[in-house]
């Protein structure tokens, strides 16, 4: 029977030949995560089944990454509840403050996912790895303690609907707009429970952090999963990161789509989420004269080194608007390390950025950015819904990095090549 990437990778899991979209299937987990907030959830649920240990030691991590460095008394005793726990079960793979970034980027750098895996995390972005070809998929905590326990988990095998990219690419334009042009055409529930698989020559184009922003906001449009099948440019990143064996596998040229949707991406700009959803979306030229109080670079969707390489090309011998925050945090710490041996952050600095350690902190409007009533952001993160970062009567445009640079420098939603000149040929 054929199968696309996503059923293969289910029915492989759940050891059995086929499986087709409906079907309930027990499958094996390869990998689990929780972060500060959702692991002592988890945790309670686990020592509610009477487990003594996880499934498998090696095959779980906890990474410390919302509320961190703690903001309060109750985020602190969050975290203690963690530490605990992984003294109690000595537990290898534990990222506390300083070791830590933010998990979807993070786990993916230390090889713990990889092509063909199942990975579950208590997270719901977690559907960033399928641009390795794993199937990734956020869950509930008392979910990610099952898998923590038995090492397994009940999955409802989701449709599929392809999504072709096809064209050149026009400058400034990157994967975060890409996803984007999809949920705006979509919409926020367009792909409910579903597979994202995306494909076409124009995914070529792309660097893996572009890619990641692809599958990372897949949850934005409701999905199960986004998922990609590694090409070798993927297979390269993998590779020096692997830390155990892994399977390729690829859709079956006949395998059967729910819907497959062509973009000619030749024909896209830079664009931005207007308030208050992801699904709002239009060319940022058409969003008019908005002012703007912060921009953020950063977050699991858009604080990979290539983000971060595209900012300093914005902001490279300009100054942030006096009338306008700029907040930059780098998503890991070897991504941090990096672009200090770039000289990205003395370029930062230099424009008036604020550079902090590795967080989710402001994109949930939990610490270190919360917008005040009335405030406009710019922000490279995933979701703009009312009061997500800050206030009720604040603002959030979700926009790529290019954007983002753009408007600190202008005070106002901008084109990055309203600052700087475009960039070169990929």
């Amino acid at each position: 029977m054929s199968m696309t990437l996503t059923e293969k990778i289910l029915a492989a899991h759940a050891d059995t030949a086929s499986v087709r979209p409906g079907d309930l299937v027990d499958c094996r987990v390869d990998f689990a995560f929780a972060n500060d907030i959702t692991a002592p959830l988890a945790i309670q649920e686990f020592r509610k089944m009477g487990v003594e240990r996880v499934f498998d030691p090696d095959r779980v991590a906890f990474v410390f990454d919302h509320y961190v460095p703690n903001k309060d008394i109750a985020s602190a005793q969050q975290c203690q509840i963690t530490r605990d726990f992984v003294r109690a079960h000595d537990l290898p793979h534990f990222y506390d403050i300083g070791r830590s970034g933010i998990a979807h980027v993070l786990l993916a750098e230390e090889g713990f996912v990889l092509p063909g895996d199942v990975f579950v995390g208590a997270d719901s972005h977690t559907c960033n790895h399928g641009a390795l070809g794993a199937f990734a998929t956020g869950v509930g905590s008392s979910d990610l303690a099952a898998a923590m326990a038995l090492g397994r988990l009940w999955l409802r095998v989701p449709e599929t609907v392809r999504y072709v990219f096809r064209g050149r690419l026009r400058p400034w334009v990157t994967g975060k707009d890409l996803v984007l042009t999809i949920i705006g055409d979509i919409g926020v529930d367009g792909a409910r429970y579903g597979a994202m698989e995306f494909a076409g020559e124009a995914l070529a184009q792309l660097t893996m952090d572009e890619r990641f922003s692809i599958t990372n906001m897949a949850v934005e449009a409701g999905a199960k999963n986004g998922i990609m099948e590694p090409d070798d440019a993927a297979l390269e990143w993998v590779r020096p990161r692997a830390r155990r064996p892994y399977t390729v596998y690829r859709s079956d040229p006949d395998a059967r789509y729910a819907d497959v949707r062509t973009y000619d991406v030749g024909g896209l700009e830079p664009v931005v989420a207007t308030p208050f959803s992801p699904g709002n979306v239009l060319p940022v030229r058409e969003a008019g004269q908005v002012q703007v109080d912060q921009c953020f670079i950063g977050t699991c969707t858009n604080g990979r080194i290539e983000d971060l390489r595209m900012a300093a090309r914005v902001l490279a011998g300009h100054k942030v608007h006096r009338h306008t925050r700029l907040l930059v945090i780098p998503a890991s710490p070897a991504i941090y390390r990096q672009a200090l041996e770039e000289g990205l952050i003395q370029v930062f600095m230099d424009a008036g950025a604020a550079v902090s350690t590795s967080t989710c902190g402001p994109c949930i409007g939990g610490h270190m950015g919360v917008l005040a009533q009335g405030e406009v952001c710019v922000s490279t993160s995933s979701r703009n819904f009312v009061g997500r970062m800050g206030h009720r009567e604040s603002r959030v445009y979700l926009a790529n990095a290019g954007v983002a640079a753009a408007a600190a420098v202008l005070g106002r939603l901008a084109h990055p090549d309203e600052v700087a000149p475009a960039p070169g040929p990929a």
